[in-house]
């Protein structure tokens, strides 16, 4: 019993201690909100157009950004469906084979009717043993949450929470009105910080004579730290945002940046990027009212995703397969065999008819011509 009420007790305190980060960022943003509000915009601003105009659209920004936040840290992960998980005979039978071939050659079977198409670096099926079930692409189990997560980006301690599918839109757009958030202070700061930086090093210090908009010591220091606070946060909010840019355009995740996926030809970092408008649309949607508001919309359902198999990213030299029969043969080697999922439908061709329509006629043509040189997974 002590060891299980030790093992409670660490597991309590460890809860507490990832919600620190998460403290941390609301008392800076808390007081952010008590610095630019009171002290810079109803103290400091004496203009009542400017005021009006600066609290109206530092109020639309603090909002979505807090919503953002919200959505971002309590939306939970989503986890594969029960159609991933082994089967209570599956998992006798599992264990009664010492081999790992046997046991490959179960999972290989269970695997048949999945619509599974990456593998291990050796090529084996990605199966977790702590869930107990075999892994969708895209997805990795998470030390910290101790889950599989389907298509896993990184556990951001900033939000305590794992960043995937479930909640990736709403970490760009928290991302996106983080940054818009303390650009927008910054320049709207900029002027209040330069009086009172030039009227600091005056050997006199007379402060009304060049303040005029600065009436007491209290708000000079929250104006002077909000400035180089927001700036500092910009720097670094836009680099990770421009990341993320990059990764979105590119239909990657953080882990599949530092480790390329491995498909049954091999590995293939652009493996699942279809494009740059059907990348976008996967994270996003199609409809555009959805984009900027921090509600679901992202497409599919996060255990399969259509494949494109050859590479058309320019970072890479173009191989077009209809050159010459070499290379037709190694793309017809390449074409994954389509495998429903049943019960849990991909919506990402489906329900995008701009995006099927050009690819409908194209199929047409590779059917005709016999030339599987770029496959998309059909998903209905």
């Amino acid at each position: 019993m002590a060891p299980s009420g030790s093992r409670s007790i660490k597991r309590g305190c460890q809860r507490v201690l990832y919600w620190i980060p998460v403290l941390f960022i609301a008392l800076i943003v808390a007081w952010s909100y008590y610095a630019y509000v009171l002290q810079l915009c109803i103290e400091s601003i004496e203009d009542t157009g400017e005021k009006v105009v600066y609290l109206l659209v530092y109020h639309v920004v603090f909002i979505m950004f807090v919503w953002a936040y919200w959505q971002t840290i309590f939306t939970k992960p989503m986890n594969p469906l029960k159609e991933f998980h082994l089967s209570h005979s599956d998992k006798e039978l599992l264990e009664r084979e010492d081999r790992g071939e046997s046991q490959q050659e179960i999972l290989r079977r269970i695997a048949k009717d999945l619509p599974i198409y990456t593998r291990t670096n050796s090529g084996a099926i990605r199966f977790c043993d702590r869930c107990q079930l075999l892994k969708p692409d895209r997805c990795h189990h998470c030390s910290v949450c101790d889950k599989c997560i389907l298509k896993m980006d990184h556990h951001c301690p900033w939000v305590n929470n794992c960043v995937g599918f479930a909640n990736y839109k709403f970490f760009m757009l928290f991302l996106l009105y983080s940054l818009l958030y303390c650009l927008f202070i910054t320049a709207t700061d900029l002027q209040y910080f330069i009086k009172f930086w030039t009227a600091g090093g005056r050997a006199h210090f007379r402060l009304k004579e060049y303040l005029n908009g600065l009436p007491d010591t209290q708000a000079k220091f929250h104006i002077l730290f909000l400035f180089f606070s927001a700036s500092m946060f910009s720097v670094s909010l836009a680099s990770l945002f421009i990341y993320h840019c990059w990764l979105v355009c590119k239909n990657r995740s953080t882990l599949e940046a530092v480790r390329s996926p491995v498909f049954r030809h091999g590995t293939d970092k652009n493996g699942f990027s279809l494009g740059f408008s059907k990348n976008f649309r996967q994270v996003f949607g199609d409809e555009v009212k959805y984009w900027p508001i921090p509600v679901f919309s992202s497409l599919g359902d996060g255990c399969s995703f259509p494949t494109c198999l050859v590479n058309l990213d320019p970072e890479q030299p173009s191989s077009p397969t209809g050159s010459n029969p070499a290379n037709k043969s190694a793309a017809e080697g390449r074409q994954f065999p389509s495998k429903p999922l049943r019960e849990s439908q991909s919506r990402l061709l489906t329900s995008t008819p701009s995006w099927s329509e050009n690819e409908t006629a194209t199929d047409k043509d590779r059917k005709g011509a016999s030339n599987p040189g770029m496959t998309i997974e059909n998903e209905a």
